[in-house]
């Protein structure tokens, strides 16, 4: 609707995680780094961030990196029980028949770690990525994901699980109940909300992928953008695209505060702060 007035050819701020426009901030990059050392270690990784910090997007540039080098499993629902996730997994995976996994649970395990050696056999060891996993539902479910850790050599795993959500993940894998699976963790890292300047280089960044010369957002339009939305990508996102909008419709080809403020009054956000 407005990239062609802007001199876009596409969305800049998009809903969707879009991994071609993840702008990797020094904690972006090291998270994303680490993410890698995992897969190529085959640990339990843990990924945590407030809604909207851009864990998706870092696990879907992950996969991306990947690539087709091994197979990726990605659970985006993870509110199954365990014998949910593990038929998940083994369809996942492709294992056991070729028409549908086993019904009962020892069949469904024998059928993956079958088809797990096959794989290390290939030199194709799978990653699996449960994303909003604080929505699992039960402790036992838990118990499977430390169980699939246990598929392994003499010398390592089979397989690379990666766990992404919430803050409150942590906060529930920190009780002692979960020490067992805490203790699997080999690589975890918290991300942050952006700083200002990062939150001015990620406008920008993202301007340039979607094709743009210029960018129309006045500094300090930006930094309203940051004040208001906590250096939140999801929300920047919210605001940019609405302040471009609201510019498009008045011909405007420069965005200053006062677009910012009447974006964040239109979607009922206050000052972070």
């Amino acid at each position: 609707m407005f990239e062609q007035f802007f001199g876009l050819d596409a969305k800049p701020f998009g809903k969707t995680p879009d991994p071609s426009f993840l702008y990797e901030s020094p904690q972006h990059k090291e998270a994303l780094a680490r993410l890698e050392y995992a897969v190529e270690e085959k640990e339990l990784a843990l990924l945590v961030g407030d809604i909207g910090s851009g864990k998706t997007t870092l696990s879907r540039a992950l996969i991306d990196r990947v690539g087709e080098s091994r197979p990726v499993i990605l659970l985006i629902n993870p509110r199954l029980t365990p014998t949910q996730l593990l038929r998940a997994i083994a369809q996942g995976l492709g294992a056991g028949d070729g028409t549908a996994p086993p019904r009962f649970r020892n069949d469904l395990l024998d059928a993956i770690h079958t088809k797990l050696f096959e794989l290390y056999e290939q030199k194709r060891e799978p990653l699996l990525i449960i994303d909003e996993a604080q929505l699992i539902p039960t402790k036992q479910t838990f118990d499977e994901i430390r169980l699939m850790t246990n598929f392994q050599l003499d010398d390592q795993n089979l397989l690379s699980v990666v766990l992404v959500g919430q803050p409150e993940l942590d906060v529930r894998l920190a009780r002692d109940a979960y020490a067992p699976l805490r203790q699997r963790i080999g690589i975890r890292y918290s991300l942050g909300p952006l700083s200002l300047e990062e939150t001015i280089r990620y406008i920008d960044h993202r301007i340039r992928i979607a094709g743009g010369t210029r960018n129309p957002f006045s500094r300090a339009a930006m930094e309203e953008i940051h004040a208001v939305s906590g250096g939140i990508p999801r929300l920047i996102n919210t605001l940019a695209t609405t302040a471009l909008l609201d510019a498009f419709g008045e011909d405007a080809a420069t965005i200053d505060p006062s677009r910012i403020s009447a974006a964040a009054r239109e979607h009922r956000m206050e000052i972070h702060g």
